[in-house]
């Protein structure tokens, strides 16, 4: 992919284009205004203060970013199993009462990729605020969050921004939006570092099935797959691959959902296309294409989606934008099809070798998106990329004849 240097009257319309430069100094404007805190599930107030109050231990410690943004981690996890557990099923119930496809209000913050990169994601909520009340700093009131996937395995910190995006999400369940991405999947995350960090820091059994594991797990099984934003932007981790005609297609989804790899059902195939597809490597590329890097197997089940297919599918459904994760770009952000479809990935210098910036998209009001941008360390911490036997995902950009690799 690359930026393309013709960009559609509805993607300009809601895109602001502003130099690297004046980044920091755009975001002193974003000024909240107030946006009431809903919760639309019905629960008791009884049950409601028990979840806060297991959501706040949690921020209580994780949500301190001055505190966090440069520090070296403990490799025991501070918090007990039981007590992770306890979170989980908290969430799990707040989830199960929401929709596969989430309706999302502006403003709203929209991340990408974290992959257990703990430190990146303080560095975004100490720059221009984070998920808590404003009489603590933050601006919840005034903004929703939007996660794209990945925020565990590769880096070395999953366990934190698990256990913050949990919290955050039983405490704020109408403001925090958290999507699944590929690797919230079990066959995956066994392999590329969760697992391991589970056993490591936690003692964990991980063939016991209430295990931190097998419960985090499950809470993957129920997260939502997309959300759109004002009927107007499609959110989701990879992309609309082969399959998907409607947004119908995503509702009519059943939960829990476990990811089958060997596809068999168009519902399966439509999962995998949300959690793994990718756009082509640029404009020209058109079409579906078999992506035989993220699917070595050769299998078809993996598959990348060209700008023809991103227009068309935006027309049919009435929207004006994609925006999804996924894929780790050099400029944190990149765009694709005219502007028509937007990568954004959150983690910085990914997997400690490609010294890529992370972005985050801030929309406001009147649908105007502003990017906010964090560099590469000078001195990178040590320890916050995992040795892993696995291959990694090179950064796309132009150019790269290698720009992707499985997972």
């Amino acid at each position: 992919m690359s930026y393309s240097s013709e960009v559609s009257p509805a993607a300009r319309r809601l895109i602001k284009s502003l130099p690297i430069s004046n980044l920091h100094e755009e975001s002193k404007k974003l000024l909240p205004e107030s946006k009431a805190l809903v919760d639309s599930s019905g629960e008791s107030l009884e049950m409601r203060q028990r979840r806060e109050r297991v959501a706040q231990m949690f921020m209580n410690h994780l949500l301190r970013p001055k505190d966090w943004v440069n520090s070296q981690f403990d490799r025991q996890f501070i918090f007990k199993k039981e007590d992770i557990i306890t979170l989980a099923r908290e969430c799990i119930e707040v989830v199960k009462t929401q929709s596969t496809l989430l309706r999302v209000k502006v403003p709203v913050k929209v991340f990408g990729d974290f992959h257990g990169q703990y430190q990146d994601m303080m560095r975004f909520f100490d720059l221009w605020r984070g998920p808590v009340e404003a009489m603590h700093g933050g601006d919840i009131e005034s903004y929703d969050y939007l996660f794209l996937g990945d925020y565990i395995d590769r880096g070395s910190n999953s366990l934190e921004v698990i256990c913050l995006l949990m919290a955050l999400k039983v405490k704020f369940p109408g403001q925090i939006h958290l999507l699944r991405g590929n690797h919230e999947d079990i066959s995956i995350n066994q392999a590329f570092g969760f697992a391991e960090e589970c056993e490591e820091r936690l003692d964990d059994d991980l063939n016991d099935e209430y295990s931190v594991f097998q419960t985090i797990n499950e809470l993957f099984d129920w997260l939502p797959l997309a959300g759109v934003i004002e009927d107007q932007i499609l959110c989701l981790h990879g992309g609309i691959g082969s399959v998907m005609q409607k947004l119908s297609d995503l509702e009519n989804l059943r939960r829990p959902l476990q990811v089958i790899h060997e596809v068999r059902t168009f519902e399966q195939q439509l999962v995998i296309d949300v959690l793994w597809s990718d756009p082509t490597d640029n404009d020209e590329e058109m079409g579906i294409q078999e992506d035989n890097a993220r699917d070595p197997n050769n299998t078809g089940f993996i598959v990348k989606y060209g700008p023809d297919r991103v227009e068309s599918f935006l027309q049919n459904n009435g929207l004006c934008m994609i925006i999804r994760g996924h894929e780790c770009v050099m400029d944190g952000i990149e765009r694709f099809a005219k502007g028509q479809l937007i990568t954004v990935f959150s983690a910085t210098d990914y997997c400690g070798k490609h010294k890529n910036a992370g972005g985050a998209l801030f929309l406001q009001k009147d649908y105007e998106i502003v990017p906010m941008l964090i560099y590469p360390l000078d001195k990178s911490l040590e320890g916050t990329w995992i040795e892993n036997r696995k291959p990694q995902t090179p950064p796309g950009w132009k150019g790269n004849p290698n720009n992707k690799s499985f997972c």
